[in-house]
């Protein structure tokens, strides 16, 4: 797939495990754990708008899109 999530990366930017971001933003540790490791092929607009609120970022730096990708497919 040619979006890559970095939300691994923004967490460990901001020292927040996974289980603390799950509780404020308000969902289920198991499906934040999908979203961070890239195994879900659609996120909602506000799940992804609590995410930056608590990681205080920007859409882009979570997701990024690798044109290279498009070629495994």
């Amino acid at each position: 797939m040619a979006i890559v999530v970095r939300l691994d990366r923004m967490m460990a930017d901001r020292k927040i495990s996974l289980g603390d971001l799950a509780e404020r933003v308000g969902i289920a540790e198991g499906n934040l754990s999908k979203l961070k490791n890239g195994k879900v092929s659609g996120v909602r607009f506000k799940t992804l708008n609590a995410i930056c609120t608590e990681l205080d970022c920007q859409p882009g730096d979570i997701l990024e899109f690798d044109e290279d990708s498009l070629e495994d497919e």
